[in-house]
């Protein structure tokens, strides 16, 4: 069932403005106060990883252009390329027409995936031959 905010607004004209704060209040995060992001490179369009946010790492993310996460494994904030320097700048962010997903779009420095793959979607699906391929070295 879509978000009752985000259906009322479906049919607003081209270039309406909502106000942010009341835009990230009526976003749809889970049980655990979570909701999914996509990452994408800015320029490449190339989709770069997933991972989630809760709200406290939304305002970090808008207020600092540095991408912040909600990290399930640590249970805390996770500024990416914090440690590995491999950061992700923010160019823009939209939210999806449910409220329920975020895409930010990023200028990435060095590997978006722990791996050390420029993106975490390297095992490549082959329907038709019912295998999977690993495509892209990692530079650990």
């Amino acid at each position: 069932m879509k978000h009752e905010f985000f259906q009322a607004r479906e049919n607003l004209s081209d270039k309406t403005i909502l106000n942010l704060s009341e835009v990230v209040d009526n976003l749809a995060f889970n049980e655990q106060g979570l909701i999914p992001v996509i990452t994408q490179d800015a320029i490449s369009m190339d989709v770069l990883m997933f991972a989630w946010m809760n709200k406290q790492s939304l305002k970090q993310t808008l207020l600092t252009k540095k991408v912040t996460y909600w990290s399930r494994s640590r249970q805390q904030l996770w500024v990416k390329g914090e440690t590995s320097g491999h950061t992700q700048s923010l160019v823009s962010m939209a939210f999806d027409c449910d409220g329920d997903t975020i895409l930010c779009k990023v200028e990435q420095s060095g590997a978006a995936c722990h791996t050390g793959r420029a993106h975490c979607f390297y095992f490549d699906v082959d329907i038709e031959n019912k295998r999977v391929m690993v495509c892209g070295d990692a530079s650990i």
